[in-house]
């Protein structure tokens, strides 16, 4: 006798049954990539950079201040002026990332400083590339099902980006909640593959911000690969 009925081992089994809320998202893992990514940006040549050189990072600053005050160590309040916030920061980091690219490709179409030495343009182009990974990271990070806190919370049925926990049903993870490392993976694998690895995206957004990602690296990546040989050679 094992002592447990088949009912019981049903009942533990039942994906409907109400299940344990998890840990909120640590809030230091995003602020460590809006910081590094501030970072780059103050490295980035004048003339690749969108504004003087304190622009982007204070208006950053300033908006992961905002949201650390509103909620500072976990992120588990779910409020409509944070959740802009983080909207906001996310999109002006994409949107300086893009125009980092956007001025690359002018230099590298026209000539530029940064562009006739293959150490300064390999250099450039590596500080504009991981931008791209950090902000699109960050973006599908607060974008996918309502953001981190609405996710701490409660998981849709049918999320915008599907991980392969939430995939494969032998894997048992009815609990488990996508982390900032998991959409950084995303950003990076989708950055150098150009396309979706195991991570599948199954709402338009995710589809159209992932096909714009993956545009932007392979311009960097082959523009400035190929100028890089061609400046040696």
């Amino acid at each position: 006798m094992t002592g447990h009925s088949a009912s019981d081992t049903n009942r533990t089994s039942d994906p409907h049954e109400p299940q344990p809320a998890q840990p909120a998202e640590s809030r230091w893992p995003m602020a460590g990539a809006v910081i590094a990514s501030a970072v780059l940006t103050l490295l980035l040549p004048d003339d690749l950079r969108l504004g003087p050189r304190w622009a982007l990072p204070l208006a950053e600053g300033l908006l992961l201040v905002a949201l650390i005050s509103g909620d500072p160590l976990r992120i588990s309040r779910r409020s409509t002026a944070l959740r802009a916030v983080s909207i906001v920061l996310a999109t002006v980091l994409a949107c300086g990332a893009i125009w980092s690219t956007v001025r690359l490709i002018d230099d590298l179409i026209h000539g530029g400083t940064e562009t006739n030495s293959a150490s300064a343009l390999l250099l450039a182009g590596g500080s504009v590339w991981a931008s791209t990974v950090l902000a699109f990271s960050l973006l599908y990070f607060e974008l996918d099902s309502g953001g981190p806190a609405a996710r701490a919370h409660h998981m849709p049925a049918t999320p915008a980006l599907a991980f392969p926990q939430q995939l494969s049903p032998e894997l048992n993870a009815l609990r488990w909640r996508p982390r900032y490392i998991d959409y950084l993976y995303l950003g990076f694998t989708n950055s150098t593959a150009l396309s979706p690895t195991d991570v599948m995206p199954l709402a338009p957004w995710a589809k159209c911000v992932m096909i714009l990602q993956s545009i932007v690296s392979l311009v960097i990546l082959g523009l400035v690969i190929a100028r890089a040989v061609n400046v040696l050679a």
